[in-house]
């Protein structure tokens, strides 16, 4: 298992790298001049020193031999600008790659499952602690694709160096290989240790960022139980775990690095021994150029060996953050991370650069939302068969549903507290796995409900709906492309006229974050707007009435079926109304009423056939 962990880490590299091999293999080609025009200069420095003794192959002055050498370091500093410039270029590009893959993955991912950490702890992960494998993580896997190139450039002049060094002398050059056993053995036998000591570190630094997320997201909370001294306690202790595991983290790896380091240094030191030695004896005539060109490229030999024992134990902290990144990716294969995607970064931040524009969710349909779906797409019927789902390790959710919905009807779920309602709604939208069952949309099979109930076919309202930092409008539209007229219809259909004609900056009011400035009822009222603005098929409310008053609720149905009436000829916008409710008034008005009971469709029909020879209050 752990070669074949090993085998997908470098395949994943691997893929980065080909992600813009033009541009790596640029980088790579001035990374192995940078790493190897020093080892000319020791080809020069042994000339001069032979100049001096008389001994020179070439009939140069030692002044020449200095010319040379500052023009070789002269060229030598321009390769390092250029390979600069081609090193951030591609660290960037690998850093949004990563970043740009999982981001995808967790918004195309509405399942609502709990993102794991790891198979074994099961551990559920923040909004917060997200943030540490965007930053950390990324970052970390972004080292060991740039640290390739080096590692590349310095063994190729080291195998260089190499053939010098054995040309020199054989018997010395052996010594050199000594203290790369040992790294290699030493990496070997603290990979375990290297990868435990990382995860626990990356572990600590994402409780740290989760509990910041919130601690702000909820101010008001821990105001209201005067829970500031053990909120802030418990921090403390966050950030106490985190220390300790940074430093175990950080002092093994400076061991680590001292230790392949203090190798290095004692190989050579035995080497120059013998090097003294044989220079004493005059064995091998061994000259002063000789041994100094030795000396020079001994040191790009030794630090080709630190420099990969480094690497290899990079690696082992990049299998971590791989291994990290992919449980967040929830059931999909880590080749998602890596995937080679577009990314639109040129002219980045320039309003005469626009991105392109985002691809619309049905076919064939240049404006889907301003000139309304093709007719195929029209709901006629919405049928659900034997729809399942139970919550991983309980016994809760939903069995064997059954319902049929026509096209312009009100269905009204109703029931009491944990017999199914919300997962019932959640489970047919495709943002909780469905585990058995079918839906169908005019007879037609529903494969992946959660890319196909989008607006404009649906769209839906939570109990507790998201809003964002931003102006009413732009919470509304969420970059769709409407007038203002359209969106104050919308908002006069969900009963928010009235507020916002209080409202100073009208559309342009600052809602704050999640909403906080717009009270309980006016935040659905908001979300039921942003879905009539896109004038759905199907219209989905999880528990209107629990933030609204009876009358605001009747005069937001009113609203929904005048406009579904006045506008139905016109523009053959006939939305059906799928919703969740206890009220009295809307199971009257509805269609048909199903009864949810302990996650099995109780009893189903219009809501005076229910009540015939039942008790009114086994419903209400």
């Amino acid at each position: 298992m752990s070669a074949t962990k090993k085998l997908i880490g470098w395949k994943l590299l691997w893929q980065l790298i080909c992600y813009k091999p033009k541009l790596y293999f640029i980088d790579s080609c001035f990374w192995i001049l940078i790493m190897g025009l020093p080892a000319l200069t020791g080809l020069i420095i042994r000339e001069f020193f032979n100049s001096l003794t008389g001994k020179a192959a070439f009939g140069l002055s030692p002044l020449a031999f200095i010319a040379l050498l500052l023009t070789l370091n002269l060229g030598h500093i321009a390769f390092i600008f250029a390979g600069r410039i081609t090193k951030t270029q591609h660290r960037f590009l690998m850093r949004s790659l990563l970043r740009r893959n999982l981001l995808e993955r967790l918004l195309n991912n509405p399942t609502a499952q709990p993102m794991l950490i790891s198979s074994e702890t099961k551990k559920t992960v923040s909004l917060g602690e997200v943030i540490n494998y965007f930053r950390d993580d990324a970052e970390q896997i972004e080292n060991s694709v740039a640290g390739i190139s080096e590692v590349l450039g310095e063994a190729i002049f080291a195998v260089l160096s190499l053939i010098i060094l054995l040309s020199i002398n054989v018997k010395m050059t052996l010594f050199v290989f000594l203290p790369l056993v040992g790294m290699l053995a030493i990496v070997q036998q603290t990979e375990t240790r290297i990868k435990r000591y990382r995860q626990a570190s990356r572990q600590a630094s994402q409780e740290v960022t989760g509990i910041l997320g919130e601690m702000f997201a909820s101010v008001q909370a821990i105001k209201v139980a005067g829970a500031e001294e053990d909120v802030l306690s418990y921090f403390r202790s966050l950030n106490d775990k985190r220390r300790q595991m940074m430093v175990k983290d950080s002092l093994f790896n400076a061991i680590l690095n001292s230790t392949f380091q203090n190798m290095v240094s004692l190989g050579t030191g035995l080497i120059l021994l013998l090097a003294a030695e044989l220079m004493q004896n005059n064995v091998g005539k061994l000259t002063v150029g000789d041994f100094a060109l030795f000396v020079y490229n001994l040191s790009f030999v030794t630090a080709f060996f630190n420099s990969f024992a480094g690497f290899m134990a990079l690696y082992k902290y990049t299998e971590v953050s791989f291994e990290r990144m992919t449980a967040l990716l929830s059931g999909v294969s880590a080749d998602t991370l890596v995937a080679h995607k577009k990314l639109y970064l040129n002219g980045l931040g320039d309003r005469t650069k626009p991105l392109p524009p985002l691809e619309q969710p049905l076919e064939n349909q240049s404006d889907a939302y301003s000139h309304g779906i093709a007719s195929a797409d029209h709901l006629q019927t919405l049928k659900v068969s034997k729809l399942t789902y139970i919550y991983p390790n309980t016994l809760r959710g939903i069995t064997d549903i059954n319902l049929q919905i026509q096209r312009g009807s009100l269905t009204v779920i109703t029931g009491r507290i944990g017999s199914g309602k919300t997962t019932l709604l959640r489970v047919l939208l495709g943002l909780l796995p469905k585990q058995a069952g079918d839906i169908y949309w005019n007879g037609c099979l529903i494969e992946d409900p959660a890319s196909f109930f989008i607006p404009p076919r649906s769209a839906y309202t939570p109990q507790i709906p998201q809003l964002f930092s931003y102006t009413l409008r732009e919470n509304i539209l969420l970059g769709l492309s409407k007038d203002d007229a359209e969106i104050e219809k919308a908002l006069k259909i969900a009963v928010f006229e009235q507020d916002l004609t209080a409202m100073d900056e009208k559309l342009e009011t600052l809602v704050g974050s999640k909403g906080v400035r717009l009270s309980g009822g006016q935040l659905q009222r908001v979300a039921a707007a942003r879905m009539l603005v896109r004038q759905p098929e199907l219209l989905v409310f999880d528990d209107l009435s629990s933030a609204l008053d009876v009358e605001t609720e009747m005069a937001l149905w009113s609203g929904i079926f005048a406009s579904r009436a006045e506008q139905g000829e016109q523009n053959k916008w006939t939305p059906t109304c799928l919703v969740v409710s206890h009220r009295r008034s809307v199971l009257h008005r509805a269609d048909q009423v199903i009864v949810m009971e302990a996650g099995r469709v109780e009893a189903q029909g219009k809501l005076d056939e229910i009540l015939s020879g039942r008790q009114a209050d086994w419903i209400f």
